[in-house]
């Protein structure tokens, strides 16, 4: 039975995985990860790794849709969460590249093709307009 290719991610989504995949750190989160399911507490002491930043980089793959988390009771009734690798696979080509291009926004904030208003271009901060007396 041939296997149907998933559907090209969208501009932003790609965005996201690139920027995820970014970072050393969770690169060696997800090659940890890869050997099997992990609650934060070995994976911090395993990756040496700080709790909180592990938590920071495991909320930015999360997000991206490349783990997943969830909470779980110990037997002694201690809340764990668990994370393992979400299988994944993105064949980055120009095409797929120009494909998802299409799909960005200008990052502006403003709809695709608006022109960001002068102040909003250098302090990201809307234009304000003052009407004068007369």
């Amino acid at each position: 039975m041939a296997r149907t290719p998933a559907p090209a991610p969208s501009g932003d989504e790609l965005l996201k995985v690139l920027a995820a995949l970014g970072n050393p750190h969770r690169l060696r989160i997800v090659a940890a990860l890869h050997q099997g399911r992990n609650y934060v507490s070995r994976l911090a002491r395993e990756i040496g790794m700080s709790r909180p930043l592990l938590h920071m980089h495991l909320q930015r793959l999360e997000a991206a849709g490349l783990i997943t988390g969830s909470l779980e009771l110990s037997a002694d009734g201690k809340a764990m969460k668990f994370y393992e690798v979400v299988s994944f696979r993105y064949e980055l080509t120009p095409e797929l590249i120009a494909e998802v291009a299409r799909t960005l926004g200008d990052g502006d904030g403003e709809p695709e093709g608006e022109p960001p208003g002068k102040d909003k271009a250098r302090t990201g901060k809307p234009e304000t307009v003052k009407e004068e007396a007369t």
